[in-house]
């Protein structure tokens, strides 16, 4: 919410496509120098008070701009500098939180914990930013202050989560904080997990090009936009509450890989769809499609990982995420201005398909993973 709060005051104060575009890229940049460094301190610290630190972080921003939209100081350079502030606490968040959950679970559990979690992050996902807009028809100030309590409360719950923990103990060097990157190289069934999620994010992704489907293809209108939008994320919201109802238990390599491919599948019909109807469900059964890989992966990715190196991996795998999220939005404008919106789309559904035929040859460990435990 916070994050959509921030993008829509720069907006609405400087009107500006290209300051918009600056938010994200100021929110983006402590991702890239801060990430393998917040794996190190994931693993050498408290993960719950890591993870408090930055809801500590995101709670002065929101009342830092509370402040500022109360007494009419906010400014364009306030805003960049939030952004900053914002993107620093969720790279520091994300190792620390993702490492925390095989912490506080037994492992028989912590494939249902991984899909609640999952669970969770699409709630938020769907509707932080409804509620931010409902509440931005009231006053701007009734977003920073509905941040500031939520972000308060979870403060005051996460200083009561505690677990057994074990700490290196060793400083910030580089050989420890790129020990992450040579834990993941070495160990081929995590390699091939981690760039599986990349490379068909990265070729099958769509995102970017929803606004020229809903107005040039689909006709739908901005309406229509903001439903795709969120189609992929209901889907995985409701597969990851069947997942933790009923758990994967058995030959999970396998149906990783099936679900990527379900994803280049459910691509492959968005692109040639002419019916909204077919394209907002292709879209929901991505997001269910792609719900599955991210639980059996980062149930994998737990599980193979010793407790002290969890942060570290867990960085490695956050670099992973946002550069196909990143790389992906570029490669899908790249490829539609060469062949066009649906040539664009239907390639990166062949090309993920391509993938999952490429990496169950690769990676042979992976596609015959029986149970998580290994």
């Amino acid at each position: 919410m916070l994050f959509v709060a921030a993008a829509w005051q720069m907006y609405e104060l400087t009107g500006s496509a290209w300051d918009l575009g600056l938010v994200g890229l100021f929110q983006f940049a402590p991702v890239v120098v801060f990430t393998l460094p917040a794996g190190h301190v994931a693993d050498r610290f408290h993960r719950a008070r890591v993870v408090s630190l930055a809801v500590a972080l995101q709670f002065a921003a929101a009342a830092i701009l509370l402040g500022a939209t109360a007494t009419d100081h906010l400014s364009r350079t306030l805003l960049f500098g939030i952004s900053v502030l914002l993107g620093a606490a969720r790279t520091f968040q994300m190792p620390a939180q993702q490492s925390l959950v095989a912490s506080l679970v037994p492992v028989s559990l912590l494939p249902r914990a991984t899909a609640l979690s999952s669970a969770t992050g699409q709630v938020a996902t769907i509707g932080g930013p409804a509620l931010a807009g409902l509440l931005f028809s009231i006053h701007a100030q009734a977003v920073y202050l509905t941040c500031v309590v939520l972000l308060l409360v979870a403060f005051l719950v996460l200083a009561g989560v505690d677990y057994e923990r074990t700490s290196e103990g060793h400083p910030l060097t580089m050989d420890s904080a790129l020990a992450g990157v040579r834990f993941v190289w070495h160990r081929k069934l995590l390699l091939g997990a981690i760039s599986l999620d990349l490379m068909a994010v990265l070729f099958g992704g769509a995102t970017a090009l929803l606004p020229i489907y809903a107005k040039d293809i689909l006709h739908s209108g901005p309406q229509g936009l903001g439903l795709l939008r969120s189609a992929p994320a209901v889907g995985a919201l409701v597969m990851s509450v069947l997942l933790a109802r009923f758990p994967i238990r058995r030959a999970v390599g396998h149906r990783l890989l099936m679900a990527v491919a379900a994803y280049g599948v459910c691509m492959l019909v968005f692109g040639v769809s002419t019916s909204f109807a077919v394209s907002l469900l292709a879209l929901a059964l991505s997001g269910a499609a792609d719900m599955v890989s991210v639980v059996v992966r980062q149930t994998l990715v737990q599980l193979d990982t010793p407790d002290n190196m969890r942060g570290r991996v867990g960085a490695v795998n956050s670099i992973f995420i946002g550069a196909s999220n990143q790389l992906g939005e570029f490669e899908s404008g790249a490829t539609a201005a060469l062949f066009g919106p649906v040539g664009s789309v239907v390639l990166g559904g062949v090309a993920t398909l391509a993938v999952v035929a490429v990496w169950r040859k690769a990676f042979p460990a992976l596609a015959h993973r029986d149970t998580f435990e290994a």
